[in-house]
């Protein structure tokens, strides 16, 4: 029992000394947790895919009743914003090239005698392919009002679609991607503090002194990773409470089975940050290598693209990113309402990835060459 517990005083003491490490400098302390703030606002507004701001222009070359009434239909949405009339077709490609607008809406001049003699009317749509989301999801608005202006006329089919979403009625963009960045995120700083945890310790010539400490590899190990996971829980709370309360997005899910899944999300985390800063022999070096890392990292963890998606062997590949199943649990404990037994497969690579990088990291504190 005596040994335990100086044992457990030891990893206090080391972690207490990572934590000052950290924290003793103010500009520091605004450095680990104002960008957290900053970064989940900024995607908040700025990475959206929802259309609320399409600028568009009218080719009308028929000048008759239905071309006007589709046109004030389009207007009364609030999110197109007509910026003109075109009086040639010549004009639709400067419209376009210039970005003026998104989409050009394009009405033949026989487009009302048609109608009128009961036969369907072709009616242009040209879209900006340069930004093919937003172009995506203006032309799916186009086709609705034109549906419903058809069924106005009589000319709807008898079967109707009407449409549900589950999870996130509005299908908002910034629905899916903010739980998300709960634990991307932390991610971030936690990695390269962990990263630069023993790679600071070997520049400053510190190590070696630790190394014939009382303290074993495994309790160097522990107080080297709470520090990082403290800092890295504390981004993913700042973050979740601007999700909740600055964007108001609805918490389904129980708060404990999201942190005890993001505890492990954390370890894996550090497992990996600490692999690379026992490998590493300088700071620049593992910030280097560190920065290398997160790319694939987010890349493969579903964030923006699911992972289904993506050719077989990055599927496969993604099992090893601890990114993806963190991403996963998130987005179904917050927004699903997911329960424990629900989102438990996602535990599963998380702590494998823990297993293997902690024990190696442990291992390398020991052996590794310098």
């Amino acid at each position: 029992m005596t040994g335990f517990l100086a044992s457990v005083s030891r990893v206090l003491f080391l972690c207490r000394k990572e934590l000052l490490a950290l924290l003793k400098d103010p500009a520091s302390r605004v450095i680990l947790f104002a960008p957290a703030l900053m970064q989940s606002l900024l995607f908040g507004y700025a990475a959206t895919f929802d259309l609320t701001h399409a600028r568009y222009a009218v080719l009308d070359q028929s000048r008759g009743a239905t071309s006007t009434a589709l046109v004030s239909r389009l207007d009364g949405t609030g999110v197109f914003q007509r910026v003109g009339w075109l009086d040639s077709p010549r004009q639709v490609a400067q419209a376009i090239e210039r970005d003026d607008a998104l989409m050009v809406i394009g009405f033949p001049a026989d487009f009302e005698s048609r109608l009128a003699a009961g036969d369907a009317a072709p009616l242009q749509v040209i879209l900006d392919g340069r930004n093919s989301s937003t172009a995506g999801l203006a032309a799916a608005y186009v086709g609705a009002i034109v549906a419903d202006l058809n069924q106005a006329r009589g000319l709807a089919p008898p079967v109707r679609i009407e449409r549900r979403a589950w999870y996130n009625p509005n299908l908002e963009s910034r629905w899916n991607i903010l739980p998300a960045l709960i634990a991307a995120l932390s991610m971030l700083q936690t990695l390269l503090i962990a990263a630069l945890s023993v790679a600071r310790e070997r520049e400053q010539g510190t190590f070696d002194q630790l190394l014939v400490t009382p303290l074993t590899p495994m309790q160097i190990l522990v107080g080297k990773a709470l520090p990082a996971m403290f800092v890295g829980l504390v981004q993913s709370t700042i973050i979740l409470l601007v999700v909740r309360f600055w964007f108001q997005i609805p918490m389904s899910g129980s708060p404990w089975v999201m942190y005890l899944g993001l505890v492990c999300f954390t370890i894996a985390a550090v497992g990996i940050g600490l692999s690379i800063s026992a490998l590493s022999v300088s700071m620049q070096q593992a910030m280097l290598s560190t920065f290398l890392l997160i790319m694939p990292l987010m890349l493969l963890s579903g964030l923006l693209t699911p992972a289904g998606n993506m050719p077989r062997v990055l599927q496969i590949a993604t099992y090893a990113n601890p990114l993806r199943f963190g991403i996963d649990l998130v987005r179904r404990v917050y927004l699903e309402g997911a329960g424990l037994h629900e989102v438990g497969a996602d535990f599963i690579p998380m702590l494998a990835v823990a297993a293997v990088t902690l024990p190696l990291a442990a291992w390398l504190f020991r052996h590794r060459l310098t």
